[in-house]
């Protein structure tokens, strides 16, 4: 588009021209005549290709200028220059910013003129365009084309609508090719395909076909679908139509791999039809395995097909060769009579894919156990675990806890790669594997992959710590995120013991490196920026870091080094120069996921008072709401486009700040959204638009793209998802007569149906309403689904009995292996009487699925807790790795049965106090079970307790809390700012960290950080002293934990500087005891007011030191209109 302004240039420098007024038209070459005779009638797109091609071909001499303008004045053209600039700046507006008129006038480009255009937007080299004197970058350009979702639409639309006419297919193939790999937003819906060429050169079809197997992950099933018929209408045009009859099939060994991941879209009659000659080709092309590997949406019914035909066209189907080349066939392999144990072993070793599968994994586990049976024919487990392959994750904990430690070490090979380890699993067989071995070293530990995270944390304790730090710099570091808490806090607390801490804390990567203390911090020296790149940092550790570190690097060395963005302070922001914050703005906004919202809205401000004119759209969304007046006209569509691309979360916490966003959208958008581009300008936007809007106001031209981007949505409301509901119904029509493309389409949307309607689409649809169902998970707008779910699972297997013989269970159906993987949460319409009958081999080897279940209620747990006596004996008998394989289980537990368990590893309580649930009673049997069992008091916990322990330090006393080891609290101290303890206990917490930091009125913003919500324990005093620009720095969660009647304590102005975020955290309560100069402070907060620096005098009101100042007299600023233009030229690409 760029090249667009070389005629706004071409005719500004026409009034430096010499003009002769004799010449006419005969003196300018017929192309150029064309050119400008478009530029009179205002079709600039015309013009500017025609003057592209005729470059492209012709020098321009001196003169060419002087005879262009005299024949504007021969025609007797009166425009001014100035008064065409305005027009050409109006036509780019709406070429760049409206991509329905782009694509219009696209649409009316002769040939040359299309090939020109293609020409220069996808197979250009050049990085600039060169007109005489004026240079243009047009790299940049073509970027931003390709970043905005609408204009790349419009490319789209017109490719396929022009191209073939224009270019040679294999071009066409190609341009599309970057248009659909170029964007985040797929194209390809079901209308659109029909648009798709119907004739096609081979190549060109091989090529455009392979675009669609790349993106097929991205397209919609209906899409897929319809993708699908294309194919295969364009490979049947192929053969003879008079070859075809009921018996004979078009899908040839070629078409087979041409179709790729479609061919899961194949109708079963079709696939028993193919030629067997013709299934043997294909399965003999090397990349057979390969394209089955990838049919991850293929049902049991197809897959079966596929292997009968396989079969029959004479492949030994036990032969290991032949296995191997089955790709995710195998998870559906059938025929197990007289089968040998090494073909079960090579099944199993080809079923470790098939949990890449979507759906069907019950299916998939019967199979696993039944190939597990016949691979350990006359052999023990012992002898033949190495060769199982993931299948050892269906074995129950009696069966992992019989094996022998040397057989776990002669398997660690198999092992180490499995994944989809439950927890009490890879506890057994950690333990069995280092029973073996003996020493705990660097090299038996990075044997060990995943099973790494079955250590005991007092085992990584009791380590060398040199052999520690070796963990954290090799291979094993990527294992580390998955350690718990305390399990991380173990290694670090042995490794800062050492003389090797310094060099550890610069080697730890990632997310390790965030439970490093602030504390252990600041007794390190020799810190870099550079070494900063990799890791994730807490925002505590972050504003020391970037403190010490800016003291000795200039900003962009900073600014650019990941996550020490966080560190940045508003008065950093602030105190930067106007050419270091505008050359450095990038990194802010390339880090906005990591910002805070009050950083994005010091960030505002400051943009605001270097460069108004060129301030990024987005940022005037988190100025006060006055500044929203600024965006119309023109300026509204970079405006919700910015928007679309960030997080308004991020933005802006405050709900009333979000509505009078919203309600800007709503008036750029004319108060619809109309079609599908309007679906791509709001991009993640269309998460937070209201339910009224959605019911008045969305086209179902628009929700037919808009669907797929709903499914993307974290947090819809249940208004929201029920007017979605209704457009979905109106679009797809009765659920009756939905396909199952249009079920899958809908997705968990389904959830939201009538019970009625749920049970028409289990019967049509059982396998996708299940899929649909484990994605879900327990909340009360899906009562109805997963109800559904469990009725059309039940409904197969109602005649199951119980196989107990107790009187209770006689006539009681119960629960299956089976049936408890299908339904998962569904799991909780199981009676408790069901639940009472299970087998005794059902229940151990599903606990732990039963325990991650949310929804049972506590008559549900009792029973599977009974079930868990019954099952594993008395309760001092159950090992730790019972206790973890409980989850929510466990809350059946009374406070007598806690104390019966053997309670000595912090790993078992860290697992316990992931429950939020727990009474204060039951929490203070299980710190009292761990003190006994462990031998410990509370004042010989080591950090690694602290943080295990989690919430049930909430059921400290005072004097507990205050015989906490002040250096092992110091290094705890980040997670224990994470619990939602009550106030006094909190208080007590407060105590202890000025034993540490210091007395409260010293702490710093980093310290504020780093102890979150100990916060809660400050009295009014303390609170009272924080100097107002330390307000921002109390962590969210501790500005809740704040009692109301000291919450009051905080003057206006600390109040007015809380920040965005902090404000939006005060609750109901503690506003309620604020005065009306506290509530006027606290709604400026809530807006955004700019923030007061420190130089701001301490005895100026709130209203003063944050007074909005007024837009009229921003000082760039001569009128709106003159603003407008600027925000408008910045956004252009030039």
């Amino acid at each position: 588009m760029s090249g667009l302004l070389k005629i706004c240039f071409l005719l500004i420098s026409m009034n430096h021209a010499e003009i002769t007024h004799s010449q006419d038209s005969e003196d300018l070459p017929p192309l150029l005549h064309k050119a400008v005779e478009e530029v009179i009638t205002g079709k600039y797109l015309n013009a500017l290709l025609d003057v592209l091609h005729f470059q492209s071909s012709n020098v321009w001499t001196a003169d060419m200028l002087t005879k262009v303008m005299a024949y504007f004045h021969a025609q007797e053209v009166m425009f001014t220059i100035s008064s065409l600039q305005m027009s050409i700046k109006s036509y780019l507006k709406n070429l760049l910013y409206q991509p329905r008129k782009l694509l219009s006038e696209l649409q009316q480009l002769d040939h040359q003129q299309f090939q020109t255009a293609m020409k220069y937007l996808f197979n250009s080299r050049k990085d600039h365009l060169e007109m005489g004197n004026i240079i243009l970058d047009w790299e940049n350009t073509r970027e931003k084309i390709f970043q905005s979702p609408g204009v790349n639409r419009t490319l789209f639309l017109i490719t396929l609508d022009k191209c073939f006419l224009a270019l040679s297919a294999l071009d066409c193939v190609d341009i599309l090719s970057q248009v659909l790999r170029m964007s985040a937003v797929n194209y390809l819906q079901p209308d659109v395909i029909g648009r798709l060429p119907n004739v096609l050169q081979e190549d060109a079809f091989r090529n455009l076909s392979t675009v669609f197997k790349d993106l097929y992950d991205k397209t919609s099933a209906n899409t897929q679908r319809a993708l699908y018929g294309w194919m295969k209408q364009m490979l049947q045009k192929s053969y003879d139509i008079s070859e075809f009859n009921e018996s004979t099939s078009w899908v040839s060994a070629e078409n087979l791999w041409i179709l790729g991941r479609y061919i899961v879209h194949l109708p079963l009659e079709e696939i028993l039809k193919i030629n067997l000659s013709e299934i043997r080709l294909f399965i003999s092309y090397d990349n057979a395995t390969k394209q089955l590997d990838a049919v991850y949406d293929i049902t049991p019914e197809l897959a079966q097909a596929f292997l009968e035909r396989i079969n029959s066209s004479g492949f030994d189907m036990r032969n290991t060769s032949t296995i191997y080349r089955l790709g995710l066939l195998v998870c559906f392999y059938d025929d197990m009579e007289q089968m040998d144990a090494a073909v079960a072993r090579a099944l199993l070793h080809q079923m470790i894919k098939c949990n890449q599968l979507r759906g069907f994994q019950a299916e998939v586990q019967k199979l696993k156990s039944q190939l597990l049976n016949i691979a350990m024919q006359n052999q023990t487990l012992n002898d033949v675990l190495g060769s199982l392959s993931d299948a050892v994750v269906g074995l129950t904990s009696t069966q992992l806890e019989s094996l022998s430690p040397e057989a776990v070490h002669n398997a660690i090979a198999t092992l180490n790669q499995v994944s989809g380890w439950a927890k009490s699993q890879v506890m057994i067989l950690s333990s069995k594997y280092l029973s073996y071995e003996k020493v705990l070293s660097f090299y038996n530990v990075s044997q060990m992959g995943a099973l790494v995270t079955g250590i005991s944390t007092q085992s990584f304790y009791s380590m060398n710590p040199k052999e520690l730090s070796q963990i954290i710099r090799g291979t094993t570091s990527q294992y580390l995120p998955d350690l718990s808490p305390a399990q991380q806090q173990g290694i670090l607390r042995k490794i800062a013991a050492s003389g090797d801490f310094s060099s550890s804390v610069k080697d730890t990567q990632g997310a390790c490196f965030k439970e490093i203390s602030l504390s252990d911090l600041w007794k390190q020296t020799g810190y870099n920026s550079s070494m900063m790149k990799e890791k994730e940092l807490r925002r505590s550790q972050a504003l020391y870091l970037y403190e010490l570190l800016s003291k000795k690097n200039y900003p962009v060395e900073l600014l650019s080094a990941g996550q020490l963005v966080k560190g940045v302070t508003c008065q950093l922001i602030e105190s930067m120069g106007t050419d270091i914050f505008l050359n450095n703005f990038k990194f802010f906004e390339n880090n906005l996921h990591v910002l805070s919202p009050y950083q994005v809205n010091c960030l505002a401000w400051k943009f605001w008072k270097v460069s108004n004119a060129s301030i990024p759209p987005f940022l005037l969304s988190v100025l006060p709401v006055e500044y929203l007046e600024y965006v119309s006209g023109p300026s509204c569509v970079p405006f919700v486009e910015s928007l679309g691309k960030t997080d308004m979360d991020l933005l802006n916490p405050s709900l009333h700040k979000k509505n009078a966003v919203l309600q800007k959208v709503q008036e750029c958008l004319n108060g619809s959204v109309a079609d599908e581009y309007d679906v791509d300008l709001l991009g993640n936007l269309i998460c937070l638009l209201p339910p009224a809007f959605l019911h008045g106001s969305m086209s179902l031209k628009a929700m037919a793209t808009a669907l797929h981007q709903f499914k993307l949505c974290r947090q819809l409301s249940h208004e929201q998802k029920t007017e979605i509901k209704y457009k979905v119904l109106e679009l797809y029509g009765t659920p009756k007569n939905w396909t199952a493309e249009t079920t899958l389409d809908v997705g968990p949307f389904v959830a939201l149906l009538s019970k009625g309607e749920l049970n028409v689409l289990a019967e049509k649809f059982p396998d996708i309403i299940l899929q649909i169902g484990k994605t879900i998970g327990w909340i009360s707008s899906a009562e109805e689904l997963l109800s559904a779910v469990f009725e059309s699972v039940s409904n197969v297997t109602a005649n199951m009995e119980s196989s107990l013989t107790t009187p209770d269970c006689l006539g009681t159906r119960a629960p299956s292996s089976n049936e408890i993987i299908k339904l998962a949460e569904a799991n909780v319409f199981w009676s408790v009487q069901e639940l009472k009958c299970m087998d005794a081999g059902t229940f151990d080897k599903n606990v732990e699925l039963l325990g991650t279940v949310s929804g049972f209620n506590s008559s549900q747990l009792i029973a599977l807790k009974e079930k868990a006596k019954q099952v594993w004996g008395s309760l001092p008998d159950w090992k730790s790795y019972h206790i973890v394989s409980l989850g929510r289980i466990a809350l059946a537990l009374t406070e007598h049965e806690i104390e019966e368990l053997d309670l000595h590893s912090i790993d078992t309580i860290s697992v316990l106090s992931q429950q939020t649930e727990w009474t204060l009673t039951q929490a203070r049997s299980i710190l009292q079970g761990f003190l006994e069992d462990s031998g410990q008091t509370i004042s010989t916990l080591k950090s690694f307790d602290l943080v295990g322990l989690g919430a049930i330090l909430c059921a400290l006393n005072s004097s507990e809390i205050m015989s906490i080891r002040t250096a092992e609290f110091s290094a705890a101290v980040a997670r224990i700012g994470l619990l939602l303890c009550s106030t006094p206990v909190l208080r007590q917490f407060k105590k202890i960290t000025e034993s540490v930091f210091g007395p409260a009125t010293s702490w710093n913003s980093s310290i504020l950080q780093e102890i979150g919500t100990i916060a809660g324990g400050l009295n009014e005093d303390e609170l009272k002293a924080f100097d107002k620009n330390l307000m921002p720095y109390f962590q969210p969660k501790g500005i809740r934990r704040i009692p109301p009647e000291i919450f009051q304590a905080l003057s206006p102005e600390q109040i007015a500087n809380l920040g965005p975020e902090n404000a939006a955290m005060v609750t109901r309560s503690q506003r309620e005891h604020l005065n009306a100069l506290q509530l006027q402070s606290l709604q400026l907060a809530l807006d955004g007011a700019r923030p007061s620096t420190p130089g701001t005098q301490h005895g100026a009101s709130a209203t003063q030191a944050l007074q909005t100042p007024a837009l009229s007299g921003a000082p760039c600023l001569s009128g709106f209109s003159i603003w407008l233009c600027a925000v408008f030229m910045l956004h252009l690409p030039f």
